[in-house]
Formats: structure tokens, C-alpha cells, sequence
């Protein structure tokens, strides 16, 4: 059993390679002005003239080989043995899809895992991208791909891990939690969170619906009452109102969700 990083990066510096720890295999996907490939140590570096987290993290699953895969943003440093660590628990539990494990954060609070277990829709949504390994076979199976509507530098800017999520489960997948730490993600500026602006409500009411359509006035609302906190200074109503917009406004767009949708089905058939 082996293991791909799926390191997704903008205007690469080959030097910040060196300091990740990566020991594995590794996929780079390098957004920047220009097309390409190149090889650096244990790095395969893949550079395209495109934008959007989500594009990068669909371009890696094309290139991978591996069994394994986790995901990566050149913010984090992994511990030694998060190779050993990450293969181990996968043969030790052969009916998990997808594992979460700890990342631990020196900057920001981040939710702790404490114990392996076996997730579901209601526990399983508030992880990170830097948390999520999984058989790349069983994602490929069911031809589970990232979002390109959401994610940074994507129409709603974040929420891409979540929807991926959604759509494993959805899948009928397995997901189980692991108390192991891999490393540290040291949070560099976020390229999409600006504050809770209307913005920010807006791309979370498309979030929600996207989650679910038929509970979507029911995710919005305990989102708000759940985290008071986000709406102090722009108050419930306004908030509210921006993510009924931000959730209209993806239900009649039709040049993403329907479309992710439509090539999903297609390359099944094509399969």
C-alpha cells in the first residue's frame, strides 16, 4: 500500500517543498501562467494556466497512482512518521473510505479528534481539507470529484471539502475518525475569508443548499442560531437575507452545479 500527497499550490517556490516534510510520493498541482511538468526529488510538479482550489484537487485525483491519498496546502509540516501513521490505519480498518486524522493548529482553535470512530453526515462536515485521506480507489468508483463552483478563487470561495464530503457519504462510503496527529497547518492569510460580510453569508447559503435542497431554510437557520456570534455586527435579518440569496441564486445557476453534475454522469456512462 502506498500513498500520494495531493499538494495544491499558486506560483510554486520550490523551496517551500523542502520545508513540508513530505517524505511520500507527491502531486503538485502548481496554478500559474503557464503549462507544464517537472520533476524535483519526490515531487511530480504539474503547473497549469488555470485557477480554483477545486480544479487543482480534481487535476491531482487524474494524476494519482497511489492507494492512498491526502490531501495538502503548502501551509502544513508533517510529523515524521504521517506516512507509517496514515497506511497503518487504513490496513488496520479495511472498511474505511475515507479517514479524518488530527493537523494540529498553533494559530487558530481546530476541532481535536480524540477517538477512532465511524462518522456520519451530522459529525462529519466541519473538517478541513488537511484532515481528509482516502482510497483512491473508492473515490474513483464512484466518480466523486471536487465542486469547481466552490473553493477559493471559484464562484462561492470556499465549502469545496464539505460538498466533497456530502458526496461521499451520499455514495454510501465509509468514513471513520483517527486520533493520530499528522502534522501542523500553519494557516497562512485565507484568500477568501474577509470577515462576516454579506459575502460571506451569501456563499454559505449556496453551501447549505448545495448540501441539501430539501432541508436548505432548515441548515440556514441553525447555522445562525448555532453561531450567534457571526452575525453580531450585521445582525440576524441582513444575514439571513444574504444567504437566502446566496441560496437562490445557486439553485438557478447553470453553468456549475448542473454541469459538475452532468459531466459526473457522463463519465459514468462513458465508463
Amino acid at each position: 500500500m502506498n500513498l500520494d500527497v495531493l499538494l495544491s499550490v499558486m506560483n510554486l517556490k520550490k523551496e517551500n517543498l523542502d520545508k513540508m516534510n513530505i517524505t511520500s510520493e507527491c502531486i503538485v498541482i502548481n496554478q500559474c501562467d503557464r503549462d507544464g511538468y517537472e520533476e524535483y526529488q519526490n515531487f511530480k510538479i504539474y503547473s497549469y494556466n488555470e485557477v480554483g482550489l477545486s480544479n487543482s484537487r480534481n487535476r491531482g485525483l487524474e494524476k494519482s497512482t497511489q492507494d492512498i491519498i491526502i490531501l495538502c496546502d503548502d501551509d502544513v509540516v508533517y510529523n515524521e512518521d504521517y506516512e507509517k501513521n496514515i497506511i497503518k490505519e487504513f490496513k488496520d480498518n479495511p472498511k474505511a473510505d475515507v479517514i479524518f486524522f488530527n493537523v494540529e493548529s498553533p494559530y487558530r482553535g481546530y476541532r481535536l479528534i480524540k477517538k477512532r470512530r465511524r462518522l456520519h453526515i451530522y459529525n462529519s462536515l466541519n473538517y478541513a481539507s488537511c484532515n481528509i485521506a482516502f482510497r483512491r480507489k473508492s473515490i474513483e468508483a464512484k466518480n466523486i470529484r471536487f465542486n469547481n463552483i466552490f473553493g477559493a478563487n471559484a464562484k462561492y470561495n470556499n465549502g469545496e471539502d464539505t460538498i466533497f464530503i456530502r458526496d461521499v457519504l451520499k455514495n454510501k462510503l465509509k468514513i471513520y475518525s483517527c486520533p493520530i496527529n499528522l502534522g501542523t497547518v500553519y494557516h497562512r492569510e485565507s484568500t477568501w475569508f474577509k470577515g462576516y460580510d454579506e459575502r460571506y453569508f451569501f456563499n454559505k447559503g449556496a453551501l447549505f443548499t448545495a448540501i441539501s435542497k430539501s432541508f436548505r431554510h432548515i441548515l440556514l437557520l441553525q447555522y445562525l442560531l448555532r453561531h450567534r456570534e457571526v452575525f453580531k455586527d450585521m445582525g440576524f435579518g441582513p444575514a439571513y437575507k444574504a444567504m437566502l440569496e446566496g441560496s437562490n441564486d445557486y439553485l438557478k445557476d447553470k453553468k456549475g452545479y448542473f454541469e459538475y453534475e452532468k459531466s459526473k454522469r457522463n463519465n459514468t456512462n462513458a465508463q
